[in-house]
Protein backbone atom coordinates (compact mmCIF):
# COMPACT_ATOMS: atom_id res chain seq x y z
CA UNK A 1 0.00 0.00 0.00
CA UNK A 2 2.81 2.45 0.84
CA UNK A 3 4.49 1.73 -2.47
CA UNK A 4 1.21 2.19 -4.34
CA UNK A 5 0.56 5.50 -2.55
CA UNK A 6 4.01 6.77 -3.46
CA UNK A 7 3.43 5.83 -7.06
CA UNK A 8 0.01 7.54 -7.05
CA UNK A 9 1.60 10.72 -5.67
CA UNK A 10 4.36 10.51 -8.30
CA UNK A 11 1.82 10.20 -11.11
CA UNK A 12 -0.29 13.04 -9.72
CA UNK A 13 2.66 15.45 -9.45
CA UNK A 14 4.44 14.35 -12.63
CA UNK A 15 5.17 16.95 -15.30
CA UNK A 16 4.21 14.30 -17.85
CA UNK A 17 0.50 14.73 -18.73
CA UNK A 18 -1.35 11.60 -17.56
CA UNK A 19 -5.04 10.81 -17.46
CA UNK A 20 -7.17 7.72 -16.96
CA UNK A 21 -10.52 7.19 -18.64
CA UNK A 22 -12.98 4.41 -19.07
CA UNK A 23 -13.57 2.98 -22.51
CA UNK A 24 -16.77 5.04 -22.71
CA UNK A 25 -14.54 8.15 -22.51
CA UNK A 26 -15.31 9.29 -18.95
CA UNK A 27 -12.20 10.73 -17.20
CA UNK A 28 -11.34 9.25 -13.77
CA UNK A 29 -7.81 10.65 -13.21
CA UNK A 30 -6.17 13.94 -14.31
CA UNK A 31 -2.71 14.85 -13.02
CA UNK A 32 -0.81 18.11 -12.63
CA UNK A 33 1.01 17.61 -15.95
CA UNK A 34 -2.34 17.39 -17.76
CA UNK A 35 -3.48 20.60 -16.03
CA UNK A 36 -0.33 22.40 -17.20
CA UNK A 37 -0.52 21.16 -20.78
CA UNK A 38 -4.24 21.49 -21.44
CA UNK A 39 -5.30 24.27 -19.05
CA UNK A 40 -8.25 22.37 -17.58
CA UNK A 41 -8.20 21.85 -13.79
CA UNK A 42 -8.75 18.43 -12.27
CA UNK A 43 -12.28 19.38 -11.17
CA UNK A 44 -13.11 20.52 -14.72
CA UNK A 45 -11.74 17.36 -16.31
CA UNK A 46 -12.76 14.45 -14.04
CA UNK A 47 -16.14 13.11 -15.07
CA UNK A 48 -16.01 14.66 -18.54
CA UNK A 49 -15.64 12.75 -21.78
CA UNK A 50 -11.92 12.97 -22.55
CA UNK A 51 -12.34 13.01 -26.34
CA UNK A 52 -15.01 15.71 -26.23
CA UNK A 53 -13.14 17.85 -23.67
CA UNK A 54 -9.89 17.85 -25.67
CA UNK A 55 -11.57 17.70 -29.10
CA UNK A 56 -9.28 14.77 -29.88
CA UNK A 57 -8.37 14.09 -33.49
CA UNK A 58 -7.32 10.44 -33.85
CA UNK A 59 -5.06 8.98 -36.57
CA UNK A 60 -7.49 6.02 -36.75
CA UNK A 61 -11.19 5.59 -36.18
CA UNK A 62 -12.00 5.73 -32.43
CA UNK A 63 -13.91 2.44 -32.61
CA UNK A 64 -10.82 0.81 -34.16
CA UNK A 65 -8.58 2.27 -31.45
CA UNK A 66 -10.86 0.86 -28.73
CA UNK A 67 -10.81 -2.51 -30.48
CA UNK A 68 -6.98 -2.45 -30.48
CA UNK A 69 -6.97 -1.68 -26.75
CA UNK A 70 -9.36 -4.55 -26.02
CA UNK A 71 -7.41 -7.01 -28.17
CA UNK A 72 -3.83 -6.03 -27.32
CA UNK A 73 -4.18 -3.92 -24.17
CA UNK A 74 -1.92 -1.20 -25.63
CA UNK A 75 -1.94 1.57 -28.24
CA UNK A 76 0.51 4.31 -29.14
CA UNK A 77 0.47 7.09 -31.71
CA UNK A 78 0.05 10.80 -32.22
CA UNK A 79 -3.05 12.72 -31.19
CA UNK A 80 -4.20 16.26 -31.87
CA UNK A 81 -5.77 18.02 -28.88
CA UNK A 82 -7.22 21.48 -28.28
CA UNK A 83 -6.26 23.30 -25.08
CA UNK A 84 -8.71 25.27 -22.94
CA UNK A 85 -7.46 28.51 -24.56
CA UNK A 86 -8.25 27.12 -28.01
CA UNK A 87 -4.66 26.45 -29.12
CA UNK A 88 -3.75 23.12 -30.71
CA UNK A 89 -1.26 20.71 -29.17
CA UNK A 90 0.14 17.54 -30.73
CA UNK A 91 1.06 14.75 -28.34
CA UNK A 92 2.83 11.43 -28.54
CA UNK A 93 0.38 9.20 -26.70
CA UNK A 94 0.70 5.79 -25.07
CA UNK A 95 -2.39 4.03 -23.78
CA UNK A 96 -2.67 0.87 -21.69
CA UNK A 97 -5.92 -0.91 -20.86
CA UNK A 98 -6.18 -2.51 -17.41
CA UNK A 99 -8.43 -5.38 -16.43
CA UNK A 100 -11.06 -3.10 -14.83
CA UNK A 101 -11.75 -1.34 -18.14
CA UNK A 102 -9.73 1.78 -17.30
CA UNK A 103 -7.30 3.17 -19.88
CA UNK A 104 -4.14 4.89 -18.57
CA UNK A 105 -3.01 7.51 -21.10
CA UNK A 106 0.45 9.09 -20.86
CA UNK A 107 1.08 11.96 -23.29
CA UNK A 108 4.14 13.91 -24.28
CA UNK A 109 3.92 17.31 -25.95
CA UNK A 110 5.66 17.03 -29.35
CA UNK A 111 4.20 20.20 -30.81
CA UNK A 112 7.64 21.80 -30.75
CA UNK A 113 9.26 18.75 -32.29
CA UNK A 114 6.71 18.69 -35.10
CA UNK A 115 7.48 22.36 -35.64
CA UNK A 116 11.17 21.52 -35.88
CA UNK A 117 10.54 18.80 -38.45
CA UNK A 118 8.45 21.17 -40.56
CA UNK A 119 11.05 23.89 -40.22
CA UNK A 120 13.79 21.57 -41.51
CA UNK A 121 12.07 21.52 -44.90
CA UNK A 122 11.51 25.27 -45.13
CA UNK A 123 13.63 27.92 -46.75
CA UNK A 124 16.94 29.40 -45.61
CA UNK A 125 15.24 32.43 -44.05
CA UNK A 126 14.02 30.22 -41.17
CA UNK A 127 17.47 28.80 -40.47
CA UNK A 128 18.41 31.02 -37.50
CA UNK A 129 15.06 30.44 -35.85
CA UNK A 130 15.41 26.70 -36.44
CA UNK A 131 18.91 26.60 -34.93
CA UNK A 132 17.62 28.37 -31.81
CA UNK A 133 14.84 25.83 -31.38
CA UNK A 134 17.22 22.91 -31.91
CA UNK A 135 19.70 24.22 -29.37
CA UNK A 136 17.01 24.84 -26.73
CA UNK A 137 15.26 21.48 -27.19
CA UNK A 138 15.45 18.88 -24.43
CA UNK A 139 15.59 16.18 -27.12
CA UNK A 140 18.84 15.09 -28.72
CA UNK A 141 18.80 16.44 -32.29
CA UNK A 142 21.65 15.08 -34.37
CA UNK A 143 22.56 14.98 -38.06
CA UNK A 144 24.89 12.51 -39.75
CA UNK A 145 26.06 11.67 -43.26
CA UNK A 146 25.35 8.41 -45.05
CA UNK A 147 28.50 6.88 -43.54
CA UNK A 148 27.06 7.45 -40.06
CA UNK A 149 29.50 10.25 -39.17
CA UNK A 150 28.05 12.90 -36.83
CA UNK A 151 27.75 16.35 -38.47
CA UNK A 152 25.81 18.27 -35.79
CA UNK A 153 25.12 17.73 -32.09
CA UNK A 154 22.79 19.96 -30.06
CA UNK A 155 22.70 20.74 -26.35
CA UNK A 156 19.97 18.15 -25.80
CA UNK A 157 22.36 15.51 -27.16
CA UNK A 158 25.08 16.79 -24.84
CA UNK A 159 22.74 16.50 -21.85
CA UNK A 160 21.40 13.03 -22.71
CA UNK A 161 24.60 11.33 -23.89
CA UNK A 162 27.25 13.26 -21.95
CA UNK A 163 29.49 14.02 -24.94
CA UNK A 164 30.13 17.66 -25.84
CA UNK A 165 29.62 18.76 -29.45
CA UNK A 166 33.40 19.01 -29.80
CA UNK A 167 33.78 15.38 -28.67
CA UNK A 168 30.95 14.02 -30.82
CA UNK A 169 31.14 15.83 -34.17
CA UNK A 170 33.29 13.88 -36.60
CA UNK A 171 32.83 10.61 -34.69
CA UNK A 172 30.65 7.70 -35.90
CA UNK A 173 27.14 7.64 -34.41
CA UNK A 174 28.00 4.15 -33.08
CA UNK A 175 29.68 6.12 -30.29
CA UNK A 176 26.35 5.99 -28.42
CA UNK A 177 25.13 2.59 -29.63
CA UNK A 178 25.72 -0.45 -27.36
CA UNK A 179 27.84 -3.23 -28.86
CA UNK A 180 24.90 -5.64 -29.08
CA UNK A 181 22.85 -3.12 -31.12
CA UNK A 182 25.40 -2.04 -33.73
CA UNK A 183 23.40 -3.76 -36.48
CA UNK A 184 20.54 -1.29 -35.91
CA UNK A 185 22.61 1.55 -37.36
CA UNK A 186 23.27 -0.38 -40.58
CA UNK A 187 19.56 -1.09 -40.96
CA UNK A 188 18.67 2.56 -40.30
CA UNK A 189 21.15 3.87 -42.88
CA UNK A 190 19.86 1.33 -45.44
CA UNK A 191 16.31 2.60 -44.97
CA UNK A 192 17.42 6.25 -45.08
CA UNK A 193 19.19 5.66 -48.42
CA UNK A 194 15.86 4.36 -49.74
CA UNK A 195 14.22 7.61 -48.63
CA UNK A 196 12.27 6.06 -45.77
CA UNK A 197 11.43 7.87 -42.55
CA UNK A 198 11.63 6.03 -39.22
CA UNK A 199 9.07 7.12 -36.62
CA UNK A 200 9.08 6.49 -32.86
CA UNK A 201 11.56 3.63 -32.90
CA UNK A 202 12.19 2.65 -29.28
CA UNK A 203 15.64 1.26 -28.61
CA UNK A 204 18.56 1.47 -26.17
CA UNK A 205 21.56 3.77 -26.36
CA UNK A 206 24.42 4.43 -23.92
CA UNK A 207 25.97 7.63 -22.62
CA UNK A 208 29.60 8.59 -22.17
CA UNK A 209 29.80 6.71 -18.86
CA UNK A 210 28.23 3.50 -20.18
CA UNK A 211 24.76 4.08 -18.67
CA UNK A 212 22.03 2.51 -20.82
CA UNK A 213 19.22 4.85 -21.89
CA UNK A 214 15.85 3.94 -23.42
CA UNK A 215 15.18 6.36 -26.30
CA UNK A 216 12.45 7.00 -28.84
CA UNK A 217 14.03 7.76 -32.23
CA UNK A 218 12.67 9.63 -35.22
CA UNK A 219 15.03 9.53 -38.21
CA UNK A 220 14.43 11.42 -41.48
CA UNK A 221 16.42 11.60 -44.74
CA UNK A 222 18.24 14.91 -45.44
CA UNK A 223 18.40 15.99 -49.09
CA UNK A 224 20.63 18.47 -50.89
CA UNK A 225 19.47 21.18 -53.33
CA UNK A 226 19.18 18.61 -56.12
CA UNK A 227 16.97 16.31 -54.04
CA UNK A 228 19.64 13.71 -53.44
CA UNK A 229 19.73 12.03 -50.02
CA UNK A 230 23.01 13.04 -48.37
CA UNK A 231 22.41 12.20 -44.72
CA UNK A 232 19.89 11.89 -41.93
CA UNK A 233 18.47 13.97 -39.09
CA UNK A 234 17.81 12.11 -35.89
CA UNK A 235 15.71 13.15 -32.89
CA UNK A 236 16.20 11.05 -29.77
CA UNK A 237 13.99 11.42 -26.71
CA UNK A 238 15.03 9.92 -23.39
CA UNK A 239 12.06 7.79 -22.27
CA UNK A 240 13.93 5.77 -19.62
CA UNK A 241 11.91 7.12 -16.70
CA UNK A 242 8.66 6.88 -18.61
CA UNK A 243 9.29 3.21 -19.42
CA UNK A 244 10.25 2.52 -15.81
CA UNK A 245 6.99 4.11 -14.59
CA UNK A 246 4.94 2.15 -17.13
CA UNK A 247 6.55 -1.10 -16.04
CA UNK A 248 6.00 -0.24 -12.38
CA UNK A 249 2.33 0.57 -13.02
CA UNK A 250 1.85 -2.70 -14.86
CA UNK A 251 3.63 -4.64 -12.09
CA UNK A 252 1.54 -3.02 -9.36
CA UNK A 253 -1.64 -3.70 -11.32
CA UNK A 254 -0.75 -7.38 -11.68
CA UNK A 255 0.19 -7.65 -7.99
CA UNK A 256 -3.02 -5.93 -6.88
CA UNK A 257 -5.12 -8.20 -9.10
CA UNK A 258 -3.34 -11.33 -7.83
CA UNK A 259 -3.67 -10.35 -4.17
CA UNK A 260 -7.31 -9.30 -4.47
CA UNK A 261 -8.22 -12.60 -6.15
CA UNK A 262 -6.45 -14.60 -3.43
CA UNK A 263 -8.10 -12.58 -0.67
CA UNK A 264 -11.56 -12.88 -2.23
CA UNK A 265 -11.06 -16.63 -2.60
CA UNK A 266 -10.16 -16.86 1.11
CA UNK A 267 -13.21 -14.76 2.07
CA UNK A 268 -15.48 -16.94 -0.09
CA UNK A 269 -14.10 -20.13 1.49
CA UNK A 270 -14.55 -18.63 4.96
CA UNK A 271 -18.17 -17.69 4.25
CA UNK A 272 -18.89 -21.16 2.84
CA UNK A 273 -17.56 -22.77 6.04
CA UNK A 274 -19.67 -20.56 8.32
CA UNK A 275 -22.74 -22.18 9.86
CA UNK A 276 -25.15 -21.35 12.67
CA UNK A 277 -28.52 -22.35 13.98
CA UNK A 278 -29.82 -18.77 13.48
CA UNK A 279 -29.51 -16.01 10.89
CA UNK A 280 -28.05 -13.61 13.46
CA UNK A 281 -25.56 -16.22 14.62
CA UNK A 282 -24.46 -16.86 11.05
CA UNK A 283 -24.10 -13.12 10.48
CA UNK A 284 -21.90 -12.69 13.55
CA UNK A 285 -19.77 -15.72 12.64
CA UNK A 286 -19.12 -14.36 9.15
CA UNK A 287 -18.39 -10.84 10.46
CA UNK A 288 -15.92 -12.19 13.04
CA UNK A 289 -14.01 -14.30 10.53
CA UNK A 290 -13.82 -11.58 7.90
CA UNK A 291 -12.63 -9.13 10.58
CA UNK A 292 -9.87 -11.61 11.48
CA UNK A 293 -8.83 -11.68 7.80
CA UNK A 294 -8.87 -7.88 7.63
CA UNK A 295 -6.72 -7.67 10.76
CA UNK A 296 -4.05 -10.01 9.41
CA UNK A 297 -4.06 -8.23 6.01
CA UNK A 298 -3.19 -5.00 7.83
CA UNK A 299 -0.07 -6.78 9.13
CA UNK A 300 0.95 -7.71 5.56
CA UNK A 301 1.38 -4.03 4.70
CA UNK A 302 4.39 -3.71 7.03
CA UNK A 303 6.19 -6.50 5.17
CA UNK A 304 4.93 -5.52 1.68
CA UNK A 305 2.82 -8.68 1.59
CA UNK A 306 5.67 -11.06 2.34
CA UNK A 307 3.69 -12.34 5.34
CA UNK A 308 2.94 -11.63 9.01
CA UNK A 309 4.77 -12.40 12.25
CA UNK A 310 3.02 -15.05 14.40
CA UNK A 311 3.24 -13.15 17.69
CA UNK A 312 1.68 -10.09 16.00
CA UNK A 313 -1.22 -12.22 14.72
CA UNK A 314 -1.74 -13.74 18.18
CA UNK A 315 -1.53 -10.40 19.97
CA UNK A 316 -3.99 -8.84 17.53
CA UNK A 317 -6.58 -11.63 17.77
CA UNK A 318 -6.41 -11.97 21.58
CA UNK A 319 -6.19 -8.23 22.30
CA UNK A 320 -9.88 -7.88 23.37
CA UNK A 321 -9.32 -10.50 26.10
CA UNK A 322 -5.84 -9.33 27.13
CA UNK A 323 -7.13 -5.83 27.86
CA UNK A 324 -9.47 -7.05 30.62
CA UNK A 325 -6.83 -7.30 33.35
CA UNK A 326 -3.61 -8.13 31.50
CA UNK A 327 -3.33 -11.57 33.16
CA UNK A 328 -5.92 -13.70 31.42
CA UNK A 329 -3.93 -14.30 28.23
CA UNK A 330 -0.34 -15.51 28.07
CA UNK A 331 1.42 -15.55 24.69
CA UNK A 332 4.86 -17.16 24.33
CA UNK A 333 6.98 -18.14 21.34
CA UNK A 334 9.87 -17.14 19.09
CA UNK A 335 9.49 -14.69 16.23
CA UNK A 336 8.32 -16.57 13.13
CA UNK A 337 7.19 -15.01 9.85
CA UNK A 338 4.25 -16.83 8.25
CA UNK A 339 3.51 -16.46 4.55
CA UNK A 340 0.12 -14.88 3.71
CA UNK A 341 -1.77 -18.14 3.11
CA UNK A 342 -0.68 -19.72 6.42
CA UNK A 343 -1.05 -16.41 8.30
CA UNK A 344 -4.69 -16.08 7.20
CA UNK A 345 -5.48 -19.66 8.27
CA UNK A 346 -3.86 -19.16 11.71
CA UNK A 347 -5.62 -15.81 12.22
CA UNK A 348 -9.07 -17.37 11.68
CA UNK A 349 -8.09 -20.40 13.79
CA UNK A 350 -7.12 -18.20 16.75
CA UNK A 351 -10.29 -16.18 16.26
CA UNK A 352 -12.36 -19.40 16.44
CA UNK A 353 -10.54 -20.66 19.56
CA UNK A 354 -10.87 -17.30 21.31
CA UNK A 355 -14.56 -16.97 20.41
CA UNK A 356 -15.26 -20.49 21.73
CA UNK A 357 -13.28 -19.79 24.91
CA UNK A 358 -15.22 -16.57 25.51
CA UNK A 359 -18.57 -18.34 25.09
CA UNK A 360 -17.98 -21.72 26.73
CA UNK A 361 -14.37 -22.08 27.92
CA UNK A 362 -11.61 -20.45 29.92
CA UNK A 363 -12.45 -16.86 28.97
CA UNK A 364 -16.13 -17.24 29.96
CA UNK A 365 -15.23 -17.12 33.70
CA UNK A 366 -13.71 -14.14 35.58
CA UNK A 367 -10.63 -16.12 36.64
CA UNK A 368 -10.25 -18.17 33.49
CA UNK A 369 -7.06 -18.08 31.46
CA UNK A 370 -5.67 -18.98 28.05
CA UNK A 371 -2.05 -19.93 27.41
CA UNK A 372 -0.86 -19.79 23.78
CA UNK A 373 2.67 -20.99 23.01
CA UNK A 374 4.57 -22.29 20.01
CA UNK A 375 7.95 -23.79 19.16
CA UNK A 376 9.70 -24.79 15.96
CA UNK A 377 11.58 -28.03 15.34
CA UNK A 378 14.77 -28.32 13.32
CA UNK A 379 12.86 -29.82 10.38
CA UNK A 380 10.68 -26.71 10.08
CA UNK A 381 7.62 -28.18 11.81
CA UNK A 382 5.87 -25.67 14.07
CA UNK A 383 3.86 -26.81 17.10
CA UNK A 384 1.19 -24.39 18.31
CA UNK A 385 -0.42 -25.15 21.71
CA UNK A 386 -3.65 -23.56 22.98
CA UNK A 387 -4.45 -24.38 26.62
CA UNK A 388 -7.45 -23.13 28.64
CA UNK A 389 -7.79 -23.19 32.43
CA UNK A 390 -10.17 -21.84 35.07
CA UNK A 391 -13.28 -22.25 32.99
CA UNK A 392 -16.25 -24.55 33.41
CA UNK A 393 -15.68 -28.29 33.21
CA UNK A 394 -15.73 -29.44 29.60
CA UNK A 395 -16.58 -32.72 27.94
CA UNK A 396 -15.81 -33.97 24.47
CA UNK A 397 -18.87 -33.20 22.36
CA UNK A 398 -20.89 -36.07 20.94
CA UNK A 399 -20.49 -34.66 17.46
CA UNK A 400 -18.01 -32.28 15.84
CA UNK A 401 -19.03 -28.63 16.16
CA UNK A 402 -18.88 -25.91 13.51
CA UNK A 403 -15.84 -24.24 15.09
CA UNK A 404 -13.89 -27.50 15.29
CA UNK A 405 -14.76 -28.33 11.70
CA UNK A 406 -13.69 -24.86 10.56
CA UNK A 407 -10.33 -25.13 12.35
CA UNK A 408 -9.63 -28.63 11.03
CA UNK A 409 -10.51 -27.52 7.50
CA UNK A 410 -8.23 -24.49 7.66
CA UNK A 411 -5.28 -26.40 9.10
CA UNK A 412 -5.77 -29.21 6.60
CA UNK A 413 -5.53 -26.63 3.80
CA UNK A 414 -2.04 -25.65 4.94
CA UNK A 415 -1.14 -29.38 5.21
CA UNK A 416 -1.15 -29.37 9.00
CA UNK A 417 -2.74 -31.54 11.70
CA UNK A 418 -5.03 -30.68 14.61
CA UNK A 419 -5.60 -32.47 17.91
CA UNK A 420 -8.26 -31.45 20.46
CA UNK A 421 -8.19 -32.59 24.11
CA UNK A 422 -11.35 -31.85 26.15
CA UNK A 423 -9.85 -32.00 29.64
CA UNK A 424 -11.89 -31.37 32.78
CA UNK A 425 -9.97 -28.19 33.57
CA UNK A 426 -10.28 -26.81 30.04
CA UNK A 427 -9.80 -27.38 26.35
CA UNK A 428 -6.31 -28.00 24.94
CA UNK A 429 -5.56 -27.85 21.24
CA UNK A 430 -2.34 -28.74 19.44
CA UNK A 431 -1.75 -27.65 15.86
CA UNK A 432 1.22 -28.79 13.81
CA UNK A 433 2.21 -27.43 10.40
CA UNK A 434 5.35 -26.76 8.40
CA UNK A 435 6.62 -23.18 8.09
Amino acid sequence: MERAERLANLLTLSYEPMLAWRLDGSIEFWNAGAERLYGFTQSEAVGSDSHALLQTKFPVDLAHLRSQLRDGGYWSGELRHVRKDGSVVIVESRMQLFSDGVVLEANRDITERRGIEIALGESEQNWRWLVSIIESSDDAIVSKNLDGIIRSWNRGAERIFGYSAREAIGQPITLVIPADRQSEEREILTRIRRGERIDHFETVRQDKHGRLIVVSLTVSPVKDADGRIVGASKIARDVTEQKRNQELIATLAREAEHRSKNLLATVLATVNRSQSSSVEGLKQAIIGRIRALANVCSLFVATRWIGAELSAIATQELAPYSEMDGKRVLIEGPQILLDPGIAQAIAITLHELATNAAKYGGLSQPNGQVHLEWSQAADGQLLLRWTEAGGPAVQEPARKGVGVGTIEGLISQIKGTTRFDWRKDGLACEITFRV
